[in-house]
């Protein structure tokens, strides 16, 4: 009798999607995994939970395609085996799709240099991400990193945890990410935090302290306006590192609308509601 492959790990979640959404997410990735992309031969990148449509996936290759300028091998992983069916007919020379979850099944075990999670844990119980970090982080190469978060359903505002392989599968840095365009305070990336931080956005916690400093800082950074809200929001950032916060990087990735900061800075303290 042939023996059935374990049920992939995970739960279906709504999986709804667009085009360009994850356009901000993809950018980071292609900065913080330029040096092992390049270095590695044979590069594997998993889209973990990439929902009723492959485009984000079919834009995350060409996007780090252009970034390492050479191919990348991009798999899409889904639970739900009638989205798995749907999107095979868009597979081509370099992107595939397949059946699995969190325990990220690839053919002949390869390591992933990079497992992107957009919009998946967002829809489960805080109790069950960082289970969910571990099978991820377990499964990474090396030098991988397993980048985890939310976003906007047009991709202004986004927010992301990135976690180094190896370790406790413990975050090392989270990024908020902004189109400043159509920015009025910087806290509104609230809503669009990760699931470990989502709930912790209240008085005490540091994510808390962390976007109302932001804020204020917005907020005094005023009379850069005159000059474009980049440079606004540049002189916000500065004024966050100045002030203590372990904020990396410089007005280069700054410009972009975003705003990294170590996780230490920011992990929870206390008991989730």
């Amino acid at each position: 009798m042939p023996v059935r492959a374990p049920a992939p790990l995970g739960t279906v979640t709504r999986g709804t999607t667009s085009p360009n959404r994850l356009r901000r997410l993809d950018r980071w990735i292609a900065h913080r995994a330029a040096g092992p992309l390049r270095r590695v031969p044979s590069a594997l990148v998993v889209d973990l939970g990439f929902g009723t449509s492959p485009v984000t996936t079919l834009e995350l290759a060409e996007r780090l395609a252009g970034r390492s300028g050479r191919a990348v091998a991009v798999l899409g992983l889904e639970i739900d085996p009638d989205r798995v069916a749907a999107a095979r007919q868009f597979a081509r020379p370099g992107v595939a799709f397949a059946l699995g979850g969190f325990e990220v099944p690839t053919p002949g075990g390869q390591q992933p240099i990079v497992i992107r999670v957009a919009n998946v844990l967002r829809q489960y119980g805080e109790p069950e991400v960082a289970p969910a970090w571990g099978a991820m982080v377990a499964r990474l190469a090396p030098d991988g990193v397993l980048v985890e978060g939310t976003c906007d359903e047009l991709g202004r505002l986004g927010a992301w945890v990135t976690l180094p392989a190896g370790g406790d599968a413990v975050p090392e840095s989270l990024t908020l990410s902004v189109d400043l365009r159509h920015l009025d305070r910087p806290s509104q990336v609230a809503t669009r935090l990760p699931k470990a931080l989502i709930h912790r956005n209240v008085e005490g916690e540091p994510v808390h302290r962390l976007l109302a400093a932001l804020d204020g800082a917005w907020d005094r950074a005023a009379p850069h306006a005159a000059f474009g809200p980049r440079q606004r929001w540049i002189a916000a950032i500065a004024a966050l590192r100045v002030a203590g916060w372990p904020v990396a990087d410089g007005a280069a990735r700054w410009r972009l609308g975003e705003c990294t900061v170590a996780w230490s800075a920011v992990a929870p303290t206390g008991a989730s509601d």
